[in-house]
């Protein structure tokens, strides 16, 4: 699967976008369709600990599943992210599994 991690106003380090990459590769184990990821990593100017967001945009044939989570660290939210979408690509596949 082609995963873009687009990081505006910061670089991110090829270790955060290598953990990435491994979450939404395991995400075709759920679901075989998956077309391509979008994961956008922005930080919130704010005094708060969780000042650090998680935007997944997931794109299956018919329509984009979208993943938005606040956490501490990238990897926690991509973590969280990834949980999130295991559960909407399982409820996906078995409203398929029901209309055929």
């Amino acid at each position: 699967m082609k995963v873009n991690v687009q990081t505006p106003h910061f670089v991110a380090d090829q270790k955060l976008i290598n953990f990435i990459q491994k979450k939404m590769d395991k995400l075709e184990k759920f679901y075989d369709h998956i077309i391509c990821a979008d994961v956008f990593l922005k930080l919130e100017n704010t005094s708060d600990r969780q000042n650090k967001i998680v935007e997944i945009l997931l794109s299956v044939p018919g329509n984009e599943l979208i993943v938005k989570k606040q956490a501490k660290s990238f990897e926690e939210g991509a973590d969280s992210c990834a949980h999130s979408l295991e559960r909407l690509l399982m409820r996906r596949k078995q409203k398929i599994r029901a209309s055929a």
